[in-house]
């Protein structure tokens, strides 16, 4: 199944914003932690989950950036955590065609994806297109919104040129998608540089950008309580 992971014209206009104004800011983690512990703030972490879940589309770039960074302090996040529901995807995305079945399994696995792991891109994807496939304009636009709030989230970090200006995400998985997302192809070559950050090559492509930094150390710290 050939799948786009947001409308294109919906990601110029988030990179075209962030270019233009130039106003990356890095996560600051501490701050972060602190905030969304805060019962009486708008930050307080259940309130945004709860929007969240509940699909509200009014969120504020602050509050986004709390939500999806503020995730990695929460007893649920699991970055190295392997679903068996993927596994029950891979079928759909060898067909040539779909049916109006095909679509609704793929929107019943991918609901149970997004049970273990409310920021799953690839499973939100997965219900923007299946949605979308299916004629559910409502449904289609609600995991688009919760796409892009992602997307925004991260692309508000930085630019991924250089260490100082990665991007920082809470997944490595969302180095990937992050890829696809700006049309990218993934050139072949991981590598961790000696400060820490993961370096993903890129193909070939009109910009002449060679690869793209990301800061994972939330990620990197869970798995060091791992081994404990």
């Amino acid at each position: 199944m050939k799948r786009l992971i947001i409308l294109i014209a919906s990601i110029f206009i988030i990179s075209n914003a962030y270019s233009q104004e130039m106003k990356f800011e890095r996560p600051n983690y501490k701050k972060i932690r602190r905030e969304i512990k805060k019962r009486k703030s708008n930050l307080y972490y259940k309130k945004l989950f709860d929007r969240y879940i509940n699909g509200d589309t009014t969120f504020n770039l602050n509050e986004k950036r709390h939500l999806y960074y503020g995730f990695s302090f929460q007893e649920d996040y699991s970055p190295y955590g392997i679903s068996t529901y993927s596994d029950s995807l891979t079928i759909f995305y060898e067909k040539d065609t779909l049916t109006e079945s095909d679509f609704n399994e793929i929107i019943k696995f991918s609901k149970l994806l997004l049970d273990e792991n409310p920021f799953d891109l690839r499973a939100l994807d997965n219900l923007n297109y299946a949605y979308y496939r299916l004629g559910n304009k409502e449904l289609e636009n609600l995991y688009n919104y919760k796409l892009l709030l992602i997307l925004d989230a991260i692309m508000s970090s930085g630019d991924g040129i250089s260490e100082k200006s990665a991007f920082y995400v809470i997944y490595i998985s969302h180095e990937y998608d992050l890829l696809n997302a700006l049309g990218f192809g993934f050139g072949g070559e991981q590598s961790f540089t000696t400060n820490g950050y993961d370096y993903l090559k890129l193909q070939d492509n009109e910009f002449g950008i060679e690869g793209f930094y990301f800061e994972i150390s939330r990620s990197l710290e869970q798995l060091n309580l791992m081994f404990k």
